[in-house]
């Protein structure tokens, strides 16, 4: 990993999980393998605190262990699993993804299990009951009136059938000790690479759970409802899917928005295509021919054409469609940062593959001074590369062509670099503007507190007022810009996170077997 992307896994790390888990899972990343009490030493840290870090970072997936260098019968060795650190950034978008399909039930449902990593499917559908029970407003849901479990059960198979949502794979190991084989070695636990080498990955189990949600109680009410939730976990053994714990699908997500990025770039170019074909599918032929040959036609090439026999087969280029997103992506950096005429010669050098600066010159009708410094600065920034070519083996500069050019893929690479290191600034900028408001923000939530309670027991408007008060006029002022600075970075950093998703999907592409 680059030092960006340790950065970033730790700046995440510290804000989701706090300091010594970041730690932990810091030091495992830059050390690869290390066994619990190495790990331990190494970090200065308790034993007891690394293994709760280590049980967070496995709960969401983080952190994986296997049988270390001695083979089974030495100590288990842990490593971090970077990518799914980064899948972090993109919590928000999975959230809002789910809501837009599956509405809030499907939204809470993918909340609930980010937040905990993993969930058995009867807890998230008690807990996502309840809690759009308690949000319900008077005037839609009387007193009385709640979420139904069967409800929120059809939107989480719904996740599930769509592959939103797979089973964690279980744990396997080698063989099973048995009493008579005193002398042979523990076998090792590991956990198979992939989910779905699990046959019953979109299983959905039986669950023994009837009834609706409940509504939160008042703060008389406390010693209630832990004594209810209690009783709860007790019977958590008689809902039947004890030990089947369930997680987000981050490749099902991403295959979701590759796909919606495709469409979405040809809508632009040609128009709503999708809107044209009724729900029945049964567009008239011609119309059909007239937009299938626009999009082979087209030079971004997300379609195209193979065989002649009964028509062709017409095939989505993913790679191709990829490549020119990513391309569409380094041209607006360029543009951004450099202005209108060096993204006219970024370009230029895109579509020529190789030219003389004499040639830039012509072919971007651009003054030689100013297209100089602007190849050089391209240069500087390692956006453009300078290829020698030379006529004798002497590589005398007057015998020698110097060609510019843009290499696409280490080009996306470096801007990758560069985006991550943008997302840990915002991250970090947010984090410092959290920490020198915290006073005023922890006097916010009690405030916000209170008001709840109030407003919950009936209390008068005149006292609502007199609390509300307890903010002062600048306190307030304070605060309004304190969240809208925090709204803009959180908006930038998603923006950002759809480049990083764009560029990370075209290297892989890529690296892909043909």
């Amino acid at each position: 990993m680059t030092a960006q992307e340790v950065r970033l896994c730790g700046l995440l790390l510290q804000e989701h999980f706090g300091d010594v888990v970041e730690k932990v899972g810091t030091h495992l990343i830059c050390s690869g393998v290390l066994t619990l009490r190495a790990l331990a030493h190494e970090t200065k840290l308790p034993l007891d605190l690394v293994k709760k870090s280590l049980c967070v970072l496995m709960q969401h997936g983080m952190c994986a262990f296997g049988a270390g260098r001695r083979g089974p019968a030495g100590p288990v060795e842990y490593h971090i699993i970077c990518e799914h650190i980064l899948h972090m950034l993109r919590y928000p978008r999975y959230i809002y993804t789910a809501k837009s399909l599956y509405g809030d039930t499907g939204e809470l449902i993918v909340e609930e299990i980010l937040q905990s990593g993993q969930m058995t499917m009867s807890s998230t559908v008690k807990t996502v009951a309840d809690r759009l029970t308690h949000n319900m407003p008077a005037l839609f849901a009387p007193e009385g009136q709640s979420m139904d479990y069967s409800e929120v059960v059809s939107a989480f198979s719904r996740l599930v059938e769509t592959h939103f949502l797979q089973r964690c794979p279980p744990m396997a190991s080698a063989g099973s000790s048995s009493s008579g084989a005193v002398n042979t070695p523990l076998p090792a636990v590991t956990q198979p690479t992939k989910p779905e080498d699990h046959p019953e990955c979109y299983r959905l189990p039986y669950i023994n759970l009837t009834g609706q949600g409940k509504r939160r109680r008042s703060s008389e009410d406390g010693e209630a409802e832990q004594r209810a939730a209690k009783k709860a976990k007790t019977d958590n053994s008689e809902r039947g899917d004890e030990g089947i714990y369930w997680q987000v699908n981050f490749q099902r997500f991403h295959l979701h928005f590759r796909d919606q990025a495709i469409i979405s770039a040809v809508s632009c170019k040609l128009d709503q295509i999708f809107r044209a074909f009724p729900s029945s599918y049964n567009i008239a032929r011609p119309i059909l021919d007239q937009y299938l040959t626009l999009l082979v036609d087209d030079p971004m090439e997300f379609v195209g054409r193979t065989g002649d026999s009964g028509g062709g087969m017409y095939v989505v280029n993913l790679h191709r469609a990829l490549a020119n997103l990513a391309r569409a992506t380094l041209e607006s950096v360029v543009q951004e940062r450099f202005g209108s005429r060096s993204a006219r010669i970024f370009r230029l050098l895109l579509r020529k593959r190789h030219l003389e600066q004499k040639q830039v010159e012509d072919f971007a009708m651009v003054p030689a001074k100013e297209a100089k410094y602007m190849l050089y600065t391209l240069l500087s920034e390692n956006l453009v590369q300078l290829q020698e070519i030379p006529k004798t083996p002497d590589y005398a500069p007057s015998r020698t062509f110097y060609l510019y050019t843009v290499n696409q893929l280490p080009t996306a690479r470096l801007l990758l670099q560069h985006c991550y290191k943008t997302v840990g600034n915002l991250i970090e900028r947010r984090l410092y503007e959290t920490k020198e408001n915290k006073r005023l923000l922890e006097k916010s939530q009690r405030i916000e507190a209170i008001l709840a309670s109030l407003q919950a027991t009936g209390a008068e408007a005149a006292q609502l007022t007199e609390v509300e008060e307890m903010i002062t006029a600048p306190e307030r002022q304070q605060l309004e810009t304190l969240r809208h600075h925090i709204n803009k970075l959180d908006s930038s950093e998603n923006q950002v996170d759809e480049t990083i998703f764009l560029l990370e999907s075209y290297i892989n592409s890529t690296q892909a077997p043909p």
